[in-house]
């Protein structure tokens, strides 16, 4: 019953707030409340939010697809022991995601900050098992690693007088470095990537909300709302260069993957690279119209792999999920159009914020490579979201007699019906809002085809992967791990760091424990088993070295061509 209640008060107060930010756009309020908590001689502790379209705007989203997972949660989690309490991790996620979208003040912003990094811990490890705890182990220490770009831009803040970063017109390099680090940790961008597939560990209700609306979009609105002094600081080069990377990388890796969960969370990862990329250009306004748009079919998208996932148990590989048109027709119809949606089909959601960051970026003129990373990045999204198609339509059901698939869900099939009508209408009424006195962009016919002709493109990678899926051969299996292990990445923060941990409890051993309880042999023993481990050290530096080429010679590649 309280997920119904809470779910109608953020669906009402979504509501409202979508139309107060209607009012506030047309009429460009912004207004500041303050709030003094303690006041205490010359000391002054105070929390700063700030209210203008943009914010509300975005709130009034993250409201509306946390109404929907509520009600969606009541029938996927009804028969779980804690429903209560996931129930108050849900409500205080989104909580820390309100209030770090209010606050323009560094405090109250690293409070949202470390909230949605503690709560999304909680989340990811709620199963209890060993799978659920070293995806949780990764996403929670990757993230606070960010939070440390914020914790040290606060002590840099405090010598300039005031915490209120959006007062200012120039700061320090160094603030917007540190900024830049917490948003790419957040937002899963190179080298941070790994954490983002393994947090598909978590419930798919939170998977829903948090690839949506709420945690990987943290870093992008942080770029979005300080976009000024990123600009004027001279990074944004290399945020495009990462990002891109970023882009495409993501789309090669959902390419070689199976599991249904994973490669709708690297395509989140595909999509927050290209609203990383258009924001380094300076594309606020169409990056946030994007990122708006694609919390509505991904929000979609996971719901529907939710249902399939629930109805087969728990079980998430394509492989064994064809013809399932005839089973479950409604919830394959939202999932295709979410798919569309995802691909930029015409007159859909994700049609009109894709589209007009192409142009932009066209009409930009930007260098070679990053345009043909671009394009090809594009076509690989088409090719995994025709992959999926594929898949789910048209293959043959593999042990369909072990399952019970339906679309008898009364609340789930509620929740996905919003979110279809919103999927189909949510582009053109965001578009007719935001852009009402958009400038024309003329771009030649050739760069306007060649969209059309990298989609088409995409088709042809898909079926040549397909192809390649089928052939056996010790020099692809290299190739197929590269691809599927998100370039080393894994390997890069699981084998590579966990040798350096190795090492430092090999220390803390030698200096702290042997050195006064054990004795002398013991002590060569352990050195005698440091060194048969020394060639595991060695392979994987070697992948560590290969990783740090590869980036710098992509880098090279992209400032000089």
């Amino acid at each position: 019953m309280i997920s119904f209640l809470v779910s109608f008060f953020f669906f009402l107060f979504g509501g409202f707030m979508f139309f107060i930010s209607l009012l506030f756009m047309l009429n460009k309020y912004v207004y500041m409340l303050e709030w003094n908590i303690v006041s205490f001689n010359s000391v002054d502790i105070y929390m700063l939010f700030m209210f203008d379209w943009m914010s509300l705007l975005f709130s009034s989203f993250v409201l509306f697809i946390s109404s929907m997972v509520l009600i969606y949660t009541f029938d996927y989690m009804k028969e779980d022991w804690s429903f209560n309490r996931f129930i108050m991790l849900i409500m205080l996620f989104v909580f820390s995601m309100l209030l770090m979208i209010m606050s323009p003040n560094l405090i109250s912003i690293l409070l949202g900050w470390d909230g949605l990094g503690l709560i999304s811990y909680c989340l990811v490890v709620y199963y209890q098992n060993i799978k659920s705890y070293n995806a949780a182990m990764l996403t929670v220490l990757m993230n606070r690693f960010g939070d440390t770009g914020l914790m040290m831009s606060l002590s840099i803040m405090y010598c300039m007088g005031s915490w209120n970063l959006m007062l200012y017109d120039l700061v320090d390099i160094l603030v917007i470095i540190l900024f830049c680090l917490a948003a790419f940790t957040k937002s899963a961008q190179i080298p941070f990537s790994s954490w983002l597939p393994a947090a598909m560990a978590a419930p798919t209700p939170i998977s829903s909300l948090v690839h949506s609306s709420t945690l990987v979009t943290a870093g992008v609105y942080l770029v979005i709302r300080f976009n000024s002094l990123l600009m004027s600081s001279g990074l944004n080069e290399w945020i495009l260069i990462l990002s891109v990377l970023t882009m495409f990388m993501a789309g090669v890796s959902a390419n070689w993957e199976y599991d249904l969960k994973k490669i709708i969370a690297l395509s989140t990862l595909s999509q927050l690279g290209l609203m990383m990329a258009i924001l380094s250009l300076g594309g606020v306004y169409v990056a946030f119209f994007h990122l708006l748009t694609h919390a509505m079919f991904k929000a979609l998208l996971f719901m529907c792999a939710g249902v399939i996932i629930h109805s087969m148990k728990n079980f998430q590989d394509i492989r064994f999920m064809g013809s399932m048109v005839y089973l479950m027709p409604y919830t394959l119809s939202c999932l295709n159009v979410a798919n569309l949606s995802l691909m930029g089909m015409p007159f859909l959601a994700g049609f009109y914020s894709k589209d007009l960051i192409l142009e932009q970026l066209m009409f930009m003129g930007e260098s070679l490579i990053i345009m043909m990373l671009f394009l090809i990045s594009i076509g690989l999204t088409v090719s995994y979201t025709l992959r999926m198609f594929f898949y789910s339509l048209f293959m043959e059901m593999k042990m369909s007699s072990c399952f019970l698939l339906s679309d008898n869900n009364i609340y789930m099939n509620l929740s996905m019906i919003f979110m279809l009508i919103m999927s189909v209408i949510s582009g053109k009424l965001l578009y007719s809002l935001m852009f009402f006195n958009i400038k024309f962009i003329v771009l030649p016919l050739v760069l306007k085809l060649m969209v059309l002709f990298f989609s088409f493109l995409g088709i042809i990678i898909g079926l040549f992967v397909f192809y390649l899926n089928f052939i056996y051969n010790k020099n692809l299996l290299v190739v197929k791990n590269f691809f599927n292990k998100m370039w080393f990445l894994f390997d890069l923060f699981y084998n590579v760091l966990g040798v350096f941990f190795m090492l430092s409890g090999k220390i803390y051993i030698l200096n702290e424990k042997l050195w006064n309880e054990y004795s002398y042999d013991i002590i060569l023993l352990k050195v005698k088993y440091f060194m048969k481990n020394i060639d595991y050290f060695y392979i994987n530096s070697f992948k560590l070295i290969m990783f740090i080429y590869f980036y710098i010679f992509f880098m090279i590649l992209m400032f000089y061509i």
